[in-house]
């Protein structure tokens, strides 16, 4: 008598997820959904305002790129379980130093920018050391922090330069080897020639008579996507990148696991320092000068670009794509408005309305992952 083969059947304790769920717990689906959206929209209803031409694409990814450079620092320490509130009040400070080193005391400024780095990155991991020695929330020890940077960055240029905006940044730049790296400009033959060949528009007359409208890529743009880059790398292929997750999904249990989560939690606080002051070091150098109101509400825009890229407010979850993604919403929507011809100060409305959104939908992510009802 032949014996009765046994039925296969799945382990009960296993839960499948269909493939709509498995979609939606990628961190960068927001991103995606509301990138298409945006383009869609602006594509319906400015295409004829010149919004995609070479000109302005290049205006709505310098401004993306703005958002962009600071969202990536933002994105890792929020990963990582905490929060900065001092970005905006760090791109003003490290803006303001640069221009007193460089410009008030004579020095040169690459030896500026190199001081204001490090003293970037020595404010960073004072918030950070705070944090994780006091058990403080990060929202209060770096909210104090944007005070902080705050009060100094208007009372240092009042008391001596009796100004709080200090130009001639541009003047002591020229032929510094470092400034070029955060003020140039790459692949300027290569945009020559496309104008030259007609695919580009170039300046009909004037004394820029045939030079391309767009003549090569800012040093801003550079500097977001190699940061976007790194970030990514660093988040997704390495030891370090898990480490950032763990701390941010579980601190006890990661140390436990052998985590050294007061360090990848101070040098993520020292991660945004630095962001900052690429935006600050890049601004100061297009506009030539350092302005003490520079930054405000940034930090607020960075966490926003980085919830609509998909990371969860509690931590231990999110992409460094996701946060660039949602740092090319903000550029398109602030520029399209204008080229929509819509008020622009509805931009912020678009903010809140967006970030409602992004908000509720990670939640639903978060119970999806968690199995909570």
């Amino acid at each position: 008598m032949s014996q009765a083969q046994p039925t296969s059947t799945g382990d009960e304790r296993i839960k499948t997820r269909s493939r709509f769920r498995e979609a939606l717990i990628r961190p960068e689906l927001g991103g995606i959904v509301g990138t298409v959206a945006v383009f869609v929209f602006f594509a319906l209803f400015a295409a004829d305002s010149g919004m995609f031409n070479s000109q302005g694409v290049m205006n709505w990814s310098q401004v993306s790129a703005q958002f962009m450079i600071i969202a990536v620092g933002a994105c890792l320490l929020m990963i990582a379980g905490e929060f900065d509130l001092s970005v905006g009040s760090m791109i003003g400070f490290s803006g303001m130093m640069i221009a007193i080193f460089s410009v008030t005391m004579g020095w040169p400024v690459w030896l500026a920018i190199i001081v204001t780095f490090i003293l970037a990155l020595i404010v960073g991991a004072i918030n950070g050391i705070i944090v994780v020695r006091t058990g403080l929330p990060s929202f209060i020890v770096t909210l104090a922090t944007l005070f902080i940077l705050r009060g100094f960055t208007i009372y240092l240029p009042q008391t001596i330069e009796r100004k709080t905006i200090i130009g001639g940044v541009s003047d002591a730049a020229q032929g510094d080897w470092l400034a070029a790296l955060f003020g140039g400009k790459i692949l300027t033959g290569l945009f020559q020639w496309f104008g030259d060949v007609g695919l580009i528009a170039t300046f009909e007359r004037g004394s820029r008579e045939g030079q391309p409208v767009v003549d090569g890529i800012p040093m801003l743009i550079v500097w977001a996507i190699l940061l976007v880059v790194v970030g990514h790398v660093l988040l997704t292929k390495t030891t370090f990148g898990n480490w950032i997750f763990a701390s941010g999904g579980d601190a006890e249990a990661a140390r436990n696991s052998g985590v050294p989560v007061n360090k990848v939690k101070i040098s993520m606080f020292m991660c945004t320092a630095f962001c900052a002051t690429v935006f600050a070091t890049c601004q100061v150098m297009e506009f030539g000068s350092a302005g003490a109101d520079r930054g405000l509400l940034k930090e607020f825009e960075a966490i926003i670009a980085v919830v609509i890229g998909g990371a969860l407010l509690t931590g231990g979850y999110g992409s460094v794509l996701g946060a660039a993604l949602g740092a090319l919403i903000f550029g398109v929507v602030q520029q399209g408005l204008f080229f929509a011809g819509v008020e622009s100060s509805l931009f912020r409305v678009f903010l809140g309305v967006i970030l409602l959104f992004a908000v509720i939908l990670n939640t639903y992510i978060r119970r999806i992952i968690t199995g909570e009802r």
